[in-house]
């Protein structure tokens, strides 16, 4: 069994796309046949494990779990918690501070921008905020805290062209250590 942290975008989140998470963790382990299945807060970060070994399967397998049985379209992305260890060691902003101060964001995206998207990206810039742009993840560091951020994951969808979930530094060392666990 390889254990696995999928990552949903846009549930719950202001009053819209509402999944309990008691209710996703039943459609993951009784419909889907996942097991040991764990969720962490109220936003679709749920740690499982299953003996598939193709991502994309897993992620076509929730999204279509999740249209079925809530009727909506949910972007699910899917990391190992190697990935997601890497995706942490590799951030560019490891100040303490920022960290503390819950600074630095994470975008996980679903597949590498094409090289044109990523220079013409990063030719721009944000008063109060601070990105870098990887393979796997668009780091972020917005001083003025992401609420009032204009480097959103929406923005960063559309001028990379690619799904993305954004997930702040202690949801991410959280769904780290449940994934270790």
């Amino acid at each position: 069994m390889i254990r696995y942290i999928a990552l949903l975008r846009g549930i719950n989140v202001s009053g819209q796309r509402k999944i309990k998470m008691t209710d996703l963790r039943a459609l993951m382990a009784d419909k889907l046949g996942f097991e040991n299945v764990v969720t962490y807060i109220q936003s679709g970060n749920i740690v499982f494990e299953t003996a598939e070994k193709r991502i994309d399967t897993i992620e076509d397998k929730i999204n279509q779990g999740i249209l079925t049985v809530f009727g909506f379209d949910v972007p699910v992305l899917v990391k190992t918690g190697a990935q997601l260890r890497s995706v942490l060691e590799s951030s560019p902003f490891q100040n303490a501070e920022d960290l503390e101060a819950n600074r630095i964001y994470y975008v996980l995206l679903k597949q590498l921008p094409k090289a044109s998207a990523i220079n013409e990206m990063e030719e721009m810039t944000y008063p109060n905020e601070e990105f870098r742009i990887t393979e796997q993840c668009v780091y972020l560091n917005c001083f003025k805290g992401a609420g009032k951020a204009k480097l959103n994951n929406n923005l960063l969808e559309r001028k990379l062209g690619v799904q993305a979930t954004t997930r702040n530094n202690r949801t991410m060392r959280k769904l780290l250590e449940l994934a270790s666990a």
